[in-house]
């Protein structure tokens, strides 16, 4: 057994295989989180200084988005070395003091893989290219134009125009799911499987927990290379992508979605199961079948563990009937798998400011997250009420903003620097001027200010995750009795222990709720939980919680 090896077992941190089912997992954008050594980004060591924070808040593991030796076109998202870390977050050294400083604090350490597309200055890609002959000659996805140089077919990039570049040296197109620079893997050639599995083996052996798998239904294309056909206007929405771009104008049944996928996933898990208790969630993007693609990834054991879509990462308001679709859907078409839920992310208006949510509303439907059946995903700031930060055109850094811009403004407004400190402009983040500006906005709401309010939303979070941990129903147990009436959501948790009952008024204005039959005991008074009233009724304040406990 390896020191690593040795260190997870010493913390109990390889007991448990199922740890990741019912897991509260906090994602970290590195870029933006801590800089340690004043050149204003975020990096590895500036991790390893906020772990005792980060425990702090109760989570069970940190997802880390790319660190990996990148041009950085689409900050990090492109990678040009899958096996080493790019200098501006420091060495691999760093990120193994990552690994013992987290396992120290019982934190397991997820990590973002990127396996569908490499950058274009990637080994690979540049060998590959030379020729349609050499020994990576079918690792990315070649195609001849048709007769009149046109692509080969119609399939769109995700960051607007054409999916298919052009490339002089081999005189044929290349696939793009997303940047031209971004050129997409060849899952039909073992050869490239095999090699990103090697990749995954990299990094478990540095002593890595597991990890969050990047546009995972992205991987195969159809070989044939069919046309998407059209999606009619009603059936569109912006679910991933901005309703400005004419990528949600089709049905994308042919450049993903592909059921080779399954079978690239057995073999990922496969790798996986060579390591004690590892696990990874996968990133299913698609407006129209996310969850029947969660459903299918992960149900059994030769798919991902966990999966999270977009239906609560989308501009569609989080209301009670709302919310009772998506999990009756569920239900319906992942009954067998599991779900990972996310109000926001790195890609995403944060949901403060994307559903208008005032402070009493963070904090009902943060309960009502906790609550959930499945596992759950934390962005870096959320736990302290972080609104969108509004960046200027000239400050911005993403390509997909700078591309839609002004309809759409791109994603800088999510990854402003975390605000650490209050009384200075870069809230703590950094000594120097960071990469995005920190919102003048967020600095009122920085972690130093909020430690001291016994009121503040950071505290919330803490108590809310707390009780999620003390009742082991609300991480494993079943969902039921799932109703939406009116504006007040319902459910029980239960489990052979313990049956939790739940009800959130999802709105400004009072509510009311029956509890069901039986002998019930309040719990959750910390969470603003509602009791039972003289009319034997639960009448609920706006945005308030019941929760009890049966207790016969």
């Amino acid at each position: 057994m390896n020191a690593v090896a040795q260190m997870r077992a010493a913390k109990g941190l390889a007991a448990d295989a199922d740890w990741w089912r019912g897991a509260v997992i906090y994602q970290i954008y590195p870029r933006s989180f801590q800089d340690s050594n004043g050149d204003g980004i975020g990096d590895l060591l500036g991790i390893v200084e906020r772990m005792p924070y980060i425990a702090s808040l109760g989570v069970d593991a940190i997802w880390i988005s790319p660190f990996f030796t990148s041009p950085m076109k689409d900050f990090g998202y492109d990678v040009s070395d899958y096996c080493d870390v790019d200098p501006m977050f420091g060495t691999l050294a760093d990120f193994d003091a990552v690994i013992e400083t987290a396992h120290i604090y019982g934190l397991r350490v997820m990590i973002d893989l990127v396996l569908s597309h490499t950058s274009d200055q990637h080994p690979w890609f540049a060998e590959s290219r030379t020729s349609r002959d050499n020994d990576k000659a079918d690792w990315y996805v070649w195609a001849d134009p048709k007769p009149d140089g046109t692509p080969p077919n119609n399939w769109l990039s995700i960051f607007g125009g054409s999916g298919w570049q052009w490339d002089a040296r081999r005189c044929q197109y290349y696939l793009h799911n997303f940047l031209t620079s971004q050129p997409d893997l060849n899952f039909h050639c073992r050869a490239v499987q095999d090699a990103l599995l090697d990749v995954g083996r990299f990094w478990l052996d540095r002593g890595v927990d597991g990890f969050r798998l990047d546009t995972i239904n992205f991987y195969t294309h159809d070989a044939e290379l069919r046309d998407n056909p059209a999606l009619p206007p009603e059936d569109r929405n912006d679910t991933i992508a901005p309703a400005v771009n004419p990528y949600n104008h089709q049905r994308h049944l042919y450049s993903k979605n592909q059921p080779e996928n399954l079978d690239f996933l057995a073999r990922f898990r496969g790798m996986m199961e060579e390591y004690p208790a590892i696990a990874a969630v996968g990133e299913v993007g698609d407006a129209q079948y996310g969850l029947e693609i969660l459903g299918q990834y992960t149900a059994g054991t030769e798919g991902v563990h966990m999966c999270y879509a977009f239906e609560f990462l989308s501009k569609e308001a989080l209301t009670a009937p709302r919310v009772e679709e998506v999990l009756s859907k569920v239900a319906d078409v992942a009954a067998e798998g599991w779900a990972c839920w996310a109000f926001s992310n790195h890609d995403v208006m944060r949901h403060v400011t994307r559903w208008d949510l005032t402070p009493g509303a963070q904090r009902g439907i943060l309960t009502l997250l906790m609550c959930l059946r499945g596992s759950v995903c934390l962005y870096q700031g959320e736990e302290l009420g972080l609104p969108e930060a509004d960046v200027a055109f000239d400050d911005l850094q993403d390509p997909y903003g700078i591309e839609f811009w002004p309809e759409f403004k791109g994603r800088d407004g999510c990854r402003t620097p975390m605000v650490w400190q209050s009384d200075n402009q870069t809230g703590g983040f950094s000594a120097t001027r960071p990469w995005l500006p920190v919102s003048s906005e967020h600095l009122n709401m920085a972690v130093s200010a909020q430690e001291h309010a016994p009121d503040a939303v950071l505290h919330h979070y803490r108590k809310a995750l707390a009780f999620r941990r003390s009742h082991k129903v609300l991480a494993k147990g079943a969902l039921s009795g799932l109703n939406a009436e009116g504006d007040v959501l319902s459910f029980l948790r239960e489990s052979a222990e313990e049956t939790i009952f739940y009800a959130l008024n999802m709105s400004d204005t009072p509510g009311v709720v029956d509890l069901p039959a039986g002998n019930w005991t309040q719990i959750g008074a910390e969470l603003n939980s509602a009791g039972t009233s003289p009319d034997g009724r639960v009448h609920l304040g706006p945005w308030q919680p019941c929760i009890a406990l049966k207790t016969a």
